[in-house]
C-alpha cells in the first residue's frame, strides 16, 4: 500500500492513528485513492516523464483526450498526484456541471468547469491544471478516428501566454481502445452544441495503457499581449497540436514493435 500512497495520503493515516480522524473520514477520503489504484493495476499503466511535472509553480498539461467516461483525465490526475502528492484540477466538459448532483461529484474529482477567468485564477494560484484542447470532440469521437487528434480550440495557449506557465505537452495510448465509441449524436440547436457519444461498452476494456509527459515548453517569447493576438494563438495552438499527434504517433510505434517482439518469442 505505501508504494502508491501521496505524502498527503500518509498524513491522513498519520492524523488518524493519532486520534484526529475517525475511521469513516479515513475511509471516505481514501477510497477514491483505493479505487485508482484498483483501475490502475487493471489497466497495467505505465508513466514515463513523470519527472517532468514541476513539484511546485503552474503549469498546463494537455494532452489527447478518448472514451466517453473520461478515465484518461482521471488517471493522468492520479499518476500526478501518485508522483509529487500535487493534486492538478481538471478541466471538465460542461454536462459535469448540469445540476446539483451531479456537481457535487464534480468537486469531489477536482473537476473545474472550462472558464477563463476560473482557469487563470488557478495559474495564479501556482497550481497545475489539466486540460484537453480537443475537447468532447476528442473523447466522444467515433473509436474509427482513434488517435487522430481533432481540432484544438486555443484557451490552454492564451492561458499560457497570460500566466506565464509552461506547457507540458502528454499523451494517453490504450484509452483509445479501452471505452469503444461506435457515432455521436449532436444536438448543436437543441442543447448548446452538446455532443453525445453512443459507446459500445461500459465497463472498461482490460487494454495496457502508457502515459508520457514531455518537458515543460516555455511561453516567454510571447506574453498577455500576444493572447490577443488571434494569428499567434493560432499559431502556438497548431504548433502544439502537431508535438501531441507526433508524440501519439511514436508511441504507437514503439507499441507495435513491442507487440511483434512478443510474438517472437
Amino acid at each position: 500500500m505505501d508504494a502508491f500512497l501521496s505524502l498527503s495520503d500518509k498524513a491522513l493515516i498519520a492524523k488518524f492513528l493519532a486520534g484526529k480522524l475517525t475511521k469513516e473520514e479515513l475511509a471516505f477520503r481514501l477510497l477514491p485513492v483505493l479505487t485508482l489504484e484498483i483501475v490502475r493495476r487493471y489497466l497495467r499503466i505505465e508513466v514515463e516523464g513523470i519527472e517532468n511535472i514541476p513539484k511546485d509553480g503552474p503549469a498546463i498539461i494537455i494532452s489527447n483526450h478518448s472514451g466517453y467516461a473520461g478515465f484518461d483525465a482521471v488517471m493522468l490526475s492520479n499518476e500526478i498526484r501518485r508522483a509529487h502528492g500535487r493534486v492538478a484540477k481538471l478541466v471538465a466538459h460542461k454536462l459535469w456541471f448540469v445540476g446539483k448532483p451531479v456537481q457535487v461529484i464534480s468537486d469531489m474529482m477536482g473537476l473545474v468547469e472550462a472558464d477563463t477567468n476560473q482557469c487563470l485564477e488557478i495559474l495564479r494560484q501556482k497550481d497545475l491544471i489539466i486540460l484537453f484542447p480537443e475537447g468532447e470532440a476528442g473523447n466522444f469521437k467515433p473509436s474509427h478516428r482513434r488517435y487522430r487528434l481533432q481540432e484544438f480550440k486555443r484557451g490552454f495557449a492564451r492561458l499560457s501566454m497570460i500566466t506565464g506557465a509552461p506547457i507540458i505537452p502528454a499523451c494517453v495510448i490504450g484509452a483509445e481502445e479501452t471505452h469503444i465509441n461506435l457515432s455521436q449524436i449532436k444536438f448543436t440547436k437543441y442543447l448548446l452544441g452538446t455532443v453525445i457519444p453512443i459507446p459500445l461498452n461500459v465497463i472498461p476494456l482490460p487494454v495496457k495503457w502508457k502515459i508520457r509527459f514531455l518537458p515543460p515548453v516555455s511561453m516567454n517569447t510571447n506574453g498577455p499581449v500576444d493572447a490577443m493576438n488571434r494569428q499567434k494563438v493560432f499559431d502556438e495552438t497548431r504548433r502544439f497540436r502537431h508535438i501531441v499527434q507526433r508524440l501519439i504517433i511514436e508511441e504507437l510505434r514503439k507499441r507495435k514493435i513491442e507487440e511483434e517482439k512478443a510474438k517472437k518469442k
